[in-house]
């Protein structure tokens, strides 16, 4: 059973797979589905990453350390990181502090100017990036055998053809009142 929400009824409790046939469809279903394939991705990444030695990291932490190892981003500063999630510089900097204190992440001086602090990956949080991409393979590949690596690869080439260049942004934080 899965909540929804449907313009008449609120909370409404549904059997997963069933859409409200008076009214002409499972619509509300596809975020719902979207998302819960997410955290399903998300959360079995952390299980493993745990496992792997890193208990501590959660998912705001990813998308940080991806702002932060930007291709071709150099040292960035918690506002740079901030823009690129698409938050505050003060909610950027309060995560940093945390995978600063965790030991993924180190505030060095810019050799450019004295003023600035960038934000680097120590090798923690290289290993942490490193072990992530190797796990999400994996799980790629599971979803491939569950599915078919014809039907997965039509999902995502489906996915890619309705999502926006320009909507692919780290700032999924934002959403859900900041990080």
């Amino acid at each position: 059973m899965d909540n929804v929400v449907d313009e008449n009824k609120v909370n409404q409790v549904v059997e997963s797979g069933k859409g409200s046939q008076g009214q002409g469809g499972r619509g509300y279903e596809l975020p719902l589905l979207l998302f819960a394939g997410f955290r399903t991705l998300i959360d079995r990444l952390h299980a493993e990453l745990a496992r792997q030695g890193h208990p501590d990291l959660r998912p705001v932490h990813g998308f940080a350390l991806q702002a932060i190892a930007a291709p071709g981003a150099g040292h960035p500063t918690a506002s740079e990181v901030g823009r690129r999630l698409g938050v505050s510089k003060q909610a950027a900097g309060k995560t940093i502090d945390r995978l600063v204190a965790l030991g993924y992440a180190e505030r060095t001086d810019d050799p450019s100017d004295a003023r600035r602090k960038t934000i680097r990956l120590t090798a923690h949080g290289v290993d942490a990036l490193t072990r992530s991409a190797a796990v999400f393979d994996e799980l790629h590949a599971d979803w491939a055998r569950t599915l078919g690596a014809g039907r997965l690869g039509q999902l995502e080439d489906g996915l890619r053809a309705v999502v926006a260049a320009d909507s692919f942004r780290l700032d999924a934080a934002s959403w859900f009142g900041g990080m």
